[in-house]
């Protein structure tokens, strides 16, 4: 009777580190590519202390935790290859949370209405899913703006 004990115990723990892998593997399979955010800003500039957005975000309560970042972008247009390159100006933490920064530009002003917004600024939470928000900052006006956007389950 023993014998057949030790192996329905030895099935059960078979089953359940095959259920173990394959719910791991699963769930690797289908997190999005963000959040391996470390390994994605590791090639980021240093911070530049000197910058005012980033004296700005200090002033404020935020740790600038990585510079500015230069995503390369490959594009196939109908079979042709373009190259384009996505820019996030520096990430920032404030009580946990982390925080997209993206800085203001006199050549390329943002429309602050629902659309406006999403079409210049979505793409950075859609990028780095685990971010608590966009930081949107203006050292001219002195502004710092909290963009978050929330998605239907």
């Amino acid at each position: 009777m023993a014998k057949y004990g030790d192996w329905l115990v030895m099935i059960a723990a078979g089953i359940l580190a095959v259920y173990w892998i394959y719910r791991g593997f699963y769930r690797w399979l289908h997190e999005p590519p963000g959040l391996h955010s470390n390994l994605l800003l590791s090639r980021a500039e240093a911070v530049n202390e000197e910058d005012e957005n980033v004296q700005l975000l200090e002033q404020n309560g935020y740790e600038v935790t990585y510079g500015k970042y230069r995503l390369p972008i490959s594009i196939d247009l109908d079979g042709e290859r373009l190259q384009s390159r996505l820019f996030i100006d520096m990430i920032a933490e404030k009580d946990g949370k982390h925080y997209i920064v993206k800085t203001a530009r006199e050549r390329m002003p943002i429309d602050w209405t629902g659309s406006g917004v999403r079409d210049k600024l979505m793409i950075y939470a859609l990028l780095l899913p685990e971010a608590e928000g966009v930081l949107f900052v203006d050292h001219k006006e002195q502004l710092i703006r909290t963009i978050t956007f929330h998605f239907p389950e």
